[in-house]
């Protein structure tokens, strides 16, 4: 067989495989069994292993393979994903309806649909093919996981051409682990030897975020659209099943209705046309266009129907095979959806109805503490074993010990467990009524179960914190922040090099980074030649960042970039910082007593001190020019704080900028501060220069005053 001949079974074998996902995933009517599908797949790898230029981008073979990525890009969203109000009786979903009514003009019927427990994205489809895929995240900007989201079945890589609306189409639905896939996965786990995730949701959101696509294709993924957009050009998006109204012709064209009427974008005449105008019509293109839509959604024409419905899958929610947290309910007119708009980040024209928390009683065993990856104590509940919403749960979160305190949670108590959200196992609190004798209460330890350094509880905190930064349990996070680029920027090792890197047991604390051989690295999976000198050039470098970079990457409680710039400035050298007492520390402009607590019980500690000769022995410079001020410089006398991120210059280099200047930095704003120097997300510190009236500068401000 030549490549002439092979193309057209290629062809066909993706159509056949895209029609089996399709009756399997949307039409729940399989027609093929699962051999047969595995064959088709078989023949088709097979054909493009021999003619790799019969392979296509949108070929169901390439849902798994794509390279490991070091970080996500940014994924911005064309149109917010808004967040939802929510409600948790009939009362509150009563008053959701009067509030539309009213804002509405007239009574209005509204579609259900089941509130799926996972994790929220959005797919743009370039001409049917999916282009790029990417997380909620903040609902303005997410994490494009483009290669991840490739790899779940249930997503088409292009959508049905007879349904094609446009140029370009957002979906945004959500992705979930099937309860089976959840108890095959970490049963699966548990053979290997791997901790086990504690729920679907947990599985679903890490399998998503995942770094190489080949661990998200292992968890079986499922997905579910609620949510169609059309764009019409590059510059205009049009959200068909969430705010505007659209028409779609027999031959793809597509006009627009309400506010945004303009022409066919393929003849200005108009057209017969089919209007999508409410969200019940829309879920039905969503399946023509080859998209699984959740089986159970409903319209209801009352608000009595919607409560019905809530109540009814409240009761039957262990009957599924998926999570589920609540109902969305939504006003079904898709034109009064948009002249409702939206009241801050939440829509008026549609509401959560949260389901009541799972709750079971039981014994608590014990409260033991885990030391969490950035050194806090956490106790945790151990629990005779009890079901609660399908799941076996043996240990539930305790938050702190001031929660322990105010709720009088005992070893021995008989207590009442609930779900948080339905994800995380947490005890309420204990039934006092069946207390018997007298129980013990829990203290709190002084010092780190796992390594037993001194413990830092600074007041009014609710955590308590280990200080040493050669905890086992600390390992990892303390080795990603140390490398991090606001710290010894070591570029190679991110999340993943990090990971593997503890994991393999090549380190055990930040000082072992710098004793990082060939023959070490070599060890990591996918390092090659150039990789590792790379890497060994970049941790060579790392060596001379200076003392500021060095403290900053200690990751000492309280000390950030700001603070390490103070400290290295006033002190000069790393051992003249650990040598200050508390009240010398203080001494510094913007160190307050919580720091200088921080800093001193960090260098009291022998651990830290002893790695901190490891690092000095491998040549790591942690040392600094002592500050001096102009005395007569323009911003002498003025008092600066750095917050955000700016667009041309990092914060260390405006702050050495202002102190070359004559000016101080320091970590916190109050009424003797000069300026507030803002970038982009910039925090409590913004809100606290505006509620006292301090003067707030962009990058462009503070270089004029630089010059002027």
């Amino acid at each position: 067989m030549t490549a002439t001949n092979a193309e057209p079974r290629a062809r066909e074998l993706r159509r056949l495989i895209e029609d089996a996902n399709h009756r399997y995933y949307v039409l729940d009517d399989p027609q093929l069994s699962d051999a047969d599908y595995d064959q088709l797949l078989r023949e088709l790898l097979d054909l493009e292993d021999r003619y790799p230029e019969l392979r296509t981008s949108d070929s169901p073979t390439q849902r798994v393979g794509a390279p490991p990525a070091e970080r996500f890009a940014p994924y911005e969203h064309r149109v917010p994903m808004l967040s939802l109000a929510n409600a948790t009786n009939a009362d509150e979903l009563r008053a959701f309806d009067e509030r539309v009514r009213k804002l509405a003009g007239s009574a209005q019927s509204y579609v259900v649909e089941l509130k799926i427990d996972g994790l929220a994205i959005s797919l743009h489809y370039r001409d049917g093919a999916l282009e790029r895929g990417g997380t909620r995240g903040d609902g303005r900007v997410g994490e494009e996981v483009t290669p991840n989201l490739r790899t779940i079945s249930s997503i088409p890589l292009r959508l049905r051409p007879a349904s094609e609306l446009g140029p370009g189409t957002e979906v945004r639905g959500e992705v979930y682990l099937k309860k089976s896939d959840f108890q095959n996965l970490n049963a699966a786990r548990e053979r290997a030897g791997m901790p086990v995730f504690a729920n679907p949701r947990n599985a679903a959101s890490g399998g998503v975020r995942q770094l190489d696509p080949r661990l998200t294709a292992e968890r079986k993924l499922s997905f579910f659209a609620y949510s169609l957009s059309v764009m019409v050009s590059d510059a205009n998006t049009v959200m068909v099943s969430d705010a505007n109204t659209v028409m779609v012709s027999e031959k793809n064209d597509v006009i627009l209705s309400g506010r945004d009427k303009r022409p066919s974008r393929r003849t200005a005449e108009p057209v017969e046309a089919r209007e999508i105008a409410t969200q019940w019509q829309s879920l039905q293109m969503l399946k023509k266009l080859g998209l699984p839509v959740n089986p159970h959604v409903a319209q209801c024409t009352s608000i009595d129907e919607v409560i019905a419905y809530c109540e009814q899958w409240e009761a039957q929610r262990e009957d599924l095979d998926y999570e589920i947290d609540g109902v969305v309910v939504k006003v079904n007119d898709l034109a009064t959806q948009e002249r409702l708009g939206a009241a801050g980040r939440d829509p008026r024209w549609a509401i959560a109805y949260k389901f009541k928390p799972r709750e079971a009683r039981t014994k608590l065993l014990d409260i033991v503490i885990t030391v969490g990856r950035t050194g806090t104590l956490n106790p945790n509940a151990v629990l005779e074993p009890v079901q609660l919403g399908g799941v076996t749960v043996r240990n539930a979160t305790l938050h702190n010990a001031e929660y322990i305190a105010s709720n009088d949670i005992r070893p021995g108590d008989v207590v009442l467990v609930t779900r948080a959200g339905d994800v995380i196992p947490r005890v309420v609190g204990p039934v006092v009524s069946e207390r018997k004798g007298k129980l013990r209460r829990f203290v709190m330890p002084d010092r780190c179960p796992v390594c037993s350094a001194d413990v830092d509880h600074p007041e009014g905190e609710a955590m308590s914190r280990c200080t040493n930064a050669t905890c086992p349990a600390q390992v990892l996070e303390r080795v990603r922040h140390f490398c991090s680029r606001g710290a010894m920027d070591i570029e190679g090792i991110g999340d993943v090099m990090a990971q593997q890197l503890t994991e393999l047991g090549l380190v055990h604390e930040i000082a072992d980074i710098y004793t990082l051989s060939e023959s070490k690295l070599a060890a990591v999976p996918r390092s090659g030649e150039k990789t590792i000198a790379n890497l060994r050039r970049n941790i060579e470098a790392s060596k001379s960042r200076g003392l500021a970079r060095v403290l900053t990457g200690l990751g000492i409680r309280f000390v950030g970039s700001q603070t390490a710039q103070i400290l290295a400035g006033d002190f000069g050298t790393i051992d003249a910082v650990a040598a200050a007492s508390a009240d010398e520390l203080q001494q510094c402009e913007g160190i307050g007593p919580e720091v200088a607590s921080s800093v001193s019980l960090f260098f009291a500690q022998r651990a830290n001190l002893a790695m901190i000769e490891r690092l000095r022995k491998a040549g790591v410079s942690m040392s600094a020019p002592k500050r001096t001020r102009a005395a007569n410089g323009k911003l002498a006398g003025k008092t600066f704080v750095l917050t955000g991120t700016l667009p041309n210059m990092t914060r260390d280099e405006a702050a050495a900028a202002i102190t070359g200047a004559g000016g101080k930095v320091t970590g916190s704003v109050s009424k003797k501060t000069d300026y507030v120097v803002a970038g982009s997300d910039p925090g409590s510190k913004y809100d606290k220069a505006q509620t006292l009236g301090v003067p707030i500068l962009d990058e462009a401000g503070l270089r004029k005053l630089l010059s002027s």
